[in-house]
């Protein structure tokens, strides 16, 4: 694996840790295109994402893409049995499969509670999941598998986010519970029904008013400039 890949794959992991609180193990959620792609290129995906990730991670699939993969027949067989290793979400679709690449954008709404990588090689599928934010997408090229960088609504979602715009819904529930939790709801209300005390009266009116010269303080000197007069003329 090549240092420069190791670097770029490390930097992309520490944007979604630091933004949006991805932890290991990775759940990644893997499509027959992306099996099929590992097993043209000989690529042992639980072996090598690991590493290249910098962390355990959990391989899985969804009904729905084995489904998809079963009905494609002999040409897809190789990828099927390799989506049969992963472990299986449940999805809503149990009674009525839906495509592979519907099944998985279905997984990643409201905001990818769930924190799902997605790993493709669908080129339709890859440019919906660029359009939500916080999905990190994976795809193999060049014999190599890749994750691709945060997309244009995951770094606006995330500057949102910094300027205090947008929180997501899920995250929004767990601030309120967490208040109730802790009261701090309650003491939040009590504080905002409390009136603002009256002040006290204002320092610069209180200020002592200067005394006036009176009459009587100016004779005594007015006598003294009279008797010196007197003696000048004698």
């Amino acid at each position: 694996m090549g240092v420069r890949r190791q670097k770029h794959a490390k930097k992309i992991m520490g944007f979604y840790k630091h933004s949006f609180q991805f932890r290991e193990p990775f759940q990644v959620l893997l499509d027959g295109t992306f099996c099929q792609a590992a097993l043209r290129n000989k690529i042992q995906i639980r072996e090598q994402l690991p590493g290249y990730l910098g962390g355990a991670a959990q391989l899985c699939t969804t009904r729905c893409v084995i489904k998809e993969l079963e009905s494609l027949g002999k040409a897809l067989y190789g990828a099927k049995l390799i989506a049969q290793r992963f472990q299986v979400r449940n999805c809503s679709h149990h009674k009525d499969p839906v495509s592979g690449s519907t099944c998985l954008l279905s997984m990643i709404e409201d905001g990818n509670p769930h924190h799902y990588f997605i790993a493709t090689q669908d080129q339709d599928l890859s440019n919906k999941v660029k359009k939500k934010p916080g999905v990190p997408l994976l795809f193999i090229i060049q014999n190599t598998m890749v994750l691709d960088k945060p997309s244009p609504k995951s770094l606006a979602f995330v500057q949102k986010l910094q300027t205090n715009q947008l929180v997501p819904e899920y995250q929004k529930q767990s601030i309120v519970e967490l208040k109730e939790k802790e009261g701090l709801a309650k003491q939040e209300g009590e504080k905002r029904r409390k009136r603002k005390r009256a002040g006290g009266p204002n320092p610069l009116s209180c200020l002592k008013k200067k005394k006036k010269k009176t009459s009587e303080g100016q004779e005594p000197s007015a006598e003294k400039k009279k008797r010196r007069k007197r003696k000048r003329n004698r």
